[in-house]
């Protein structure tokens, strides 16, 4: 039997769509670009685009084809699936950055939004998901407080297998399991990391845990298309098969040359140039609580490729765009003030929806009462998508620039194509920008620093810098 993902009718009624309106001249006056501006960088365009399938084709965006090719470990992470799923009640992954955020923003898009509070004979059978996605010594004794470790299966990503944080992790875990049930430990630990470099992959051989591959050309926050993001989907249920298939739709529509039909590619050159107007903060905004977590992944993702104190020429650039989040209808009643009264630095992204997957309706009551009574015999979906419309109309009334990006529906399809729409709109900012987007240097400064003051092994010199540092002074403490 077809698929839904298999039908053309289907995929093109679920494609998600881009509206920059609001960004334009036309409706916020002199806030907004023209569409010369648009014209006048058709060259540069072109070179990024031309960049974009180069270094696809050199092998140096592995990320863009994870959409395809992957039959063969979509097929062994659904086996071990199957195999796993009834003897454990928790999934719990060890992670952080791109290892954590990517399966809780997919997680909470697609399941219930108290998936872990539900039976598990509810949730089809499949455990409960928990990320764990910092260091705070209370985490991990609170986790432990509700696990029965001996029904917890955990998953430890680290591409580099030195990722002290998730290290850490997972030496606790490790220790705690073989205290508890001996040999059989092994069987409660799934790795994810590199084929052949770093630390993890060698004692994941010698101590015979599972093993997925993370590809060794993805980085971290381009990898939740890869075993990174699939296998805690999978856990959870999710049809992994279904967002591949979205991100290869989206993937499709991004080879589109004419860039007013290229949604990643627009995306991108909207925010370059808002960017030479001096909007400096990315406001991300779903209108759906399922959509809520995408904006922390987005946040990692446009802000660790895009902000950058080195262009590719060498010259010090110190570029990028401070990502914020915020939701709807919640963050209209904190932030939308500021937005819309507040300085003209920000682009603000809506998402909306369509079609909600629940409709709640609101009952006729108060009906004397004005304020209330108009309320009554509408619903929730109602509710929302009409303040989401105000709000874009209040901002583009302000001459604030916003954009929206509509999902027909949140399902496995359109959160692929929302993923990788984003990825690829990353990218290409990175080349108009001229930075490489693809490394994260100010992290390595701060990892550098941390392995110096534990004493790391080869960080001597580091030591010593940081030992040199000037020191704190009394008179600014209070």
């Amino acid at each position: 039997m077809q698929k839904r993902f298999e039908q053309e009718d289907w995929k093109k009624n679920q494609q998600i769509s881009l509206d920059f309106n609001h960004m334009m001249v036309e409706f916020i006056q002199e806030e907004g670009l023209k569409e010369e501006d648009i014209q006048r960088n058709l060259d540069k365009i072109a070179a990024a685009s031309r960049a974009m399938v180069d270094k696809r084709t050199a092998g140096q965006m592995d990320w863009r084809d994870l959409p395809y090719g992957q039959e063969e470990v979509v097929k062994e992470i659904t086996e071990y699936v199957d195999q796993m799923k009834d003897q454990i009640d928790a999934f719990v992954v060890l992670g952080i950055g791109g290892s954590a955020l990517g399966p809780m923003a997919v997680q909470q898009a697609i399941n219930h939004p108290y998936y872990n509070e539900l039976s598990k004979e509810k949730r089809n059978g499949y455990p409960k998901l928990y990320v764990v996605d910092n260091i705070d010594p209370e985490r991990l004794p609170a986790l432990f407080d509700i696990l029965d470790i001996k029904k917890t299966l955990f998953n430890v990503i680290t591409k580099s297998g030195s990722t002290s944080e998730t290290m850490s992790q997972f030496m606790i875990i490790k220790d705690k399991l073989e205290k508890e049930i001996g040999v059989e430990a092994k069987n409660h630990i799934v790795c994810t990391t590199d084929k052949e470099n770093g630390n993890l992959i060698k004692i994941a051989r010698e101590e015979n845990y599972k093993t997925f591959i993370i590809p060794s050309g993805v980085g971290g926050r381009f990898s939740e298309l890869t075993p990174v993001g699939l296998l805690p989907a999978a856990f959870c249920g999710i049809d992994i098969e279904e967002m591949l298939a979205g991100a290869a739709w989206m993937d499709h529509l991004c080879k589109e040359e004419d860039i007013f039909k290229n949604p990643g590619h627009m995306y991108g050159l909207l925010h370059y140039l808002a960017m030479e107007k001096g909007k400096n903060i990315s406001v991300m905004m779903p209108y759906a609580d399922s959509l809520k977590y995408i904006s922390d992944w987005y946040a990692q993702l446009w802000a660790e490729s895009l902000g950058k104190k080195y262009d590719l020429d060498g010259n010090e650039v110190y570029v990028g765009q401070t990502p914020v989040k915020a939701l709807g209808a919640t963050d209209q009643h904190s932030q939308v003030q500021l937005y819309a009264e507040g300085p003209f630095d920000k682009v603000i992204v809506f998402i909306g929806v369509d079609q909600y997957r629940d409709t709640i309706h609101i009952p006729k009551l108060y009906e004397d009462i004005p304020s209330l009574g108009f309320l009554g015999g509408t619903t929730h979906n109602q509710l929302i998508q009409t303040e989401q419309m105000a709000t874009e109309y209040a901002l583009m009334k302000a001459k604030k620039m916003n954009m929206t990006i509509t999902l027909p529906s949140v399902n496995e399809f359109t959160i692929g194509q929302l993923l990788y729409l984003f990825e690829v709109a990353t990218g290409f900012t990175g080349e108009l920008m001229n930075i490489n987007a693809f490394d994260q240097p100010g992290v390595e400064e701060g990892k550098d620093a941390t392995y110096a003051l534990f004493g790391r092994p080869g960080y001597e010199e580091k030591k010593a810098e940081l030992d040199a540092r000037p020191k704190k002074q009394d008179k600014y403490r209070i």
